[in-house]
C-alpha cells in the first residue's frame, strides 16, 4: 500500500513533532455535503450506502477531495456489530436507528454470536481496503467502532434513548448478565477493529457516545473496563508503523485521568471540557483530540476563525493535539464554514509548533 504523504495526524497522536496541528471532523463524510446527499439518494437508504463498499468509499473521499483535512474516517455506522449479531437494524428518517429484535432476556444474550469481521462484516473490510487504495497515501485512514456500553444501550433499548431506563435496569438488577453482554461485545469490537487495521486502517477510534450517561462508579465498571479490555487486544503496529488508538467518551470530562490510564494514545474531548485544563490533568500520557462546539459552525467564517484560535491557544504549544469538533458536525452546516475552520487551523497552528 502507498506510504503516507501527510502523516501529521499519526505523528500528533503519538506526540511527535509536527509542523501544524492536524484537523479532521467527526461525521466529516455526511449530510452537510451536497455530493454526499446525491450518493445517499442513489443508494436508496442509509444501510444500502453503508453496505456498498464502492459508495462508502466514494463518500469517505468526498471531504478529502473538497477540504484540506489531515485524516479520512471510514464511512460506516457504530451499530454494524449488533446488526451482524442479527438484531435487525434499520433507520427511519428523523428517528434514528431502530432494532426490530432488541435484547429482552438472558437467552437473547446467550444466543448472540460474535461476528466474523471477514464474513458478516465483510462489506466494512472491503470498504476499508478500497478507501485505503484510493487514498493513495494522501492522508491516514481512521477505522472505528462503538464502545461495548454504547452498543449495549441501543441493543437493550431497541434504539435511541433519553433515560436509558431499560439498559440501566438490566445493569442494576442483573449486573452479571450485563457483564456477559459487555464482554461479548468487547470481544466482537476488538476483532472488528483488528480486522479494520489488517484491511488498512492506520488509526482506530472507539466511540463511547453514551458513557457520560453513567455515574462515576458505573462508568468505571460498565464502560471504561471494557474500553481497556479492547485496547489490550488491539494490533498496535503494522509494517513497523504504530497504529494509534483514540478513546472518545461524550460527557467523559470528569474521568480524564482514568481514561488516560487505559493505554489509548489519545482522548477525544467533547466541547464542554476545557482543553487547557484537560492537558494539565493528563500531562504527557496521551494526546488530546477536539474540541470546538459543533454549533460554532453555524457562525460566520470570521467568528469560526476566532473560535479556532481560542482552542489552539488553550491547548498551547507543542505536539499532541488533533483539532476536531467536540462531537459530530450537524447536517445543515454550510460547507464553506467547514473550509473556514480547516483553513484557520492550518493558518494559525504552525505558531504553536515552532522550536
Amino acid at each position: 500500500m502507498s506510504k503516507l504523504i501527510n502523516d501529521t495526524f499519526i505523528r500528533a497522536l503519538l506526540k511527535q513533532p509536527v509542523a501544524h496541528t492536524p484537523v479532521w471532523m467527526m461525521r466529516q463524510a455526511g449530510r452537510y455535503l451536497p455530493e454526499y446527499r446525491k450518493v445517499r439518494e442513489q443508494a436508496g437508504s442509509f444501510m444500502n450506502l453503508c453496505t456498498n463498499p464502492e459508495l462508502a468509499c466514494e463518500v469517505t473521499l468526498q471531504p478529502i477531495d473538497r477540504f484540506n483535512f489531515d485524516a479520512a474516517i471510514l464511512f460506516s455506522d457504530i451499530l454494524t456489530i449488533p446488526d451482524a449479531m442479527g438484531l435487525g437494524l434499520s433507520f427511519s428518517e428523523g428517528e434514528g436507528p431502530k432494532f426490530s429484535r432488541p435484547i429482552t432476556t438472558a437467552q437473547d444474550i446467550q444466543a448472540l454470536a460474535i461476528p466474523d469481521p471477514e464474513l458478516e462484516l465483510r462489506y466494512v473490510m472491503d470498504a476499508v481496503r478500497l478507501i485505503r487504495s484510493n487514498l493513495k497515501g494522501r492522508v491516514p485512514l481512521i477505522g472505528f467502532s462503538g464502545s461495548p456500553w454504547t452498543l449495549a444501550t441501543y441493543m437493550v433499548e431497541g434504539g435511541s434513548s433519553k433515560s436509558f431506563a431499560k439498559v440501566k435496569a438490566l445493569m442494576f438488577e442483573q449486573p452479571k448478565l450485563m457483564h456477559q453482554l459487555l464482554d461479548k461485545l468487547a470481544q466482537s469490537v476488538a476483532l472488528y477493529l483488528n480486522a479494520q487495521i489488517a484491511a488498512g486502517a492506520q488509526a482506530v477510534m472507539l466511540f463511547d457516545t453514551w458513557g457520560g450517561a453513567l455515574s462515576a462508579d458505573d462508568y468505571q465498571e460498565f464502560s471504561l473496563r471494557y474500553a481497556q479490555q479492547i485496547q489490550a487486544s488491539l494490533t498496535r503496529e503494522v509494517d513497523g508503523q504504530v497504529v494509534p488508538a483514540i478513546l472518545f467518551t461524550k460527557g467523559g470530562g470528569l474521568w480524564l485521568e482514568s481514561m488516560a490510564n487505559t493505554g489509548y494514545d489519545a482522548l477525544g474531548l467533547d466541547w464542554q471540557t476545557d482543553i487547557s485544563l484537560a492537558r494539565q490533568r493528563v500531562g504527557a500520557k496521551v494526546a488530546l483530540q477536539g474540541n470546538m462546539d459543533p454549533v460554532t459552525l453555524y457562525a460566520q467564517p470570521d467568528i469560526i476563525t476566532q473560535k479556532v484560535r481560542t482552542v489552539l491557544e488553550k491547548y498551547g504549544h507543542g505536539s499532541g493535539h488533533v483539532f476536531n469538533l467536540g462531537h459530530g458536525i450537524l447536517p445543515d452546516i454550510n460547507p464553506e464554514h467547514v473550509k473556514a475552520m480547516v483553513d484557520a487551523v492550518h493558518q494559525f497552528s504552525p505558531a504553536y509548533h515552532t522550536q
